[in-house]
């Protein structure tokens, strides 16, 4: 652990996140132990053969070819300084490399359901990303965790051209005991999220999260909606929204990024919560898209319960994902 102690510090996960996460990266997991215990077997070294089966491994595993060859290049440094490295530590180099490309890539370990320090006023936080990827269920269990720790927490129905979105949201109001601002649909999703920060502001309350319209279509129109959302909710409160947070279906691997770089052109993201982790085998793509965008993932959906939602923990992502450090040992 001492490795993971100099670059990360001190990071605190419950037993019962452990178990989640470990579930939920099953199949990833499996998908991928599986492999790299294939591309090692009767191998006494990293040589060539296994180094481009470690390669397509990661391909496969939606880690994106460019992020895959840093990773690479990394590796084959770390062989040629050691002169001999044997591939049952080839894990442990793996989980090393990553992680501290996961470092490099601003995705900080935080406390994701506590507000951010030197906030004043409502922490207010918008909510992007295309219809299917899990985005108002997100924003509901972002609600019942920051509600669990004893914050106010405002929402607004903003994505007002679905009115399952909307309906789904008074749902999670009422589970949770949190505050819903919903004018139905087709309304000015601006008007929305006006009555939402005003509601937020004028009640004191500690949070409001704001939904909007699932929809990736010409991407000067979504700017154009996303910045009149946002202009609205500051004539409210300046300077806000304090965060961006763009919402990925994980199961849809390399599609994952193609929504991330659309977004990327529209408005500014501050965060990635990257969802349905559980459900599939490409769970390498946090990894890539992570590397790609420079921006730090805040939050994974490794089921489907309120609990299942966590913060992101570099280290602890990294060991689940592949296995433990000392995954590739024979017994």
């Amino acid at each position: 652990m001492g490795f993971f102690k100099k670059i990360f510090g001190k990071t605190e996960i419950s037993q019962e996140e452990k178990e989640n996460l470990d579930k939920g990266l099953e199949k990833s997991r499996g998908s991928i132990f599986d492999k790299i215990t294939k591309a090692v077997a009767g191998k006494s070294k990293v040589d060539d053969d296994v180094l481009d089966n470690l390669e397509e491994i990661l391909v496969t595993s939606d880690v994106g070819v460019e992020t895959t060859l840093k990773i690479i290049d990394r590796i084959e440094a770390r062989v040629e300084k050691d002169k001999y490295v044997d591939a049952q530590e080839l894990n442990q180099i793996l989980h090393e490399e990553i992680a501290s490309l996961l470092d490099e890539n601003k995705s900080e370990d935080v406390d994701g359901f506590s507000i951010p320090e030197g906030i004043e006023g409502p922490y207010v936080m918008l909510v992007v990303g295309v219809n299917g990827v899990g985005k108002t269920t997100t924003i509901g269990k972002l609600s019942a965790k920051f509600k669990a720790k004893g914050y106010k927490v405002v929402l607004g129905a903003a994505d007002t051209f679905r009115a399952a979105a909307v309906d789904q949201l008074k749902l999670w109001g009422e589970r949770t005991g949190v505050e819903v601002v919903a004018k139905g649909m087709n309304v000015d999703p601006s008007s929305v999220a006006f009555e939402a920060v005003k509601k937020g502001v004028d009640s004191n309350a500690d949070i409001i999260i704001v939904d909007t319209a699932g929809r990736l279509h010409n991407k000067v129109n979504l700017m154009n909606e996303l910045s009149k959302i946002k202009r609205s909710m500051q004539k409210v409160a300046p300077g806000v929204p304090h965060d961006v947070i763009l919402v990925l279906d994980g199961s849809t691997g390399q599609n994952a990024q193609n929504q991330a770089r659309e977004f990327m052109k529209a408005t500014e993201v501050s965060g990635l919560a990257i969802t349905k982790l559980d459900g599939t085998a490409k769970g390498g793509v946090v990894i890539g898209i992570s590397d790609e965008f420079k921006i730090p993932v805040k939050y994974i959906g490794v089921g489907e319960g309120v609990d299942h939602l966590q913060a992101f923990r570099k280290m602890e992502f990294v060991e689940s994902l592949f296995g433990g450090r000392d995954a590739t040992k024979t017994n």
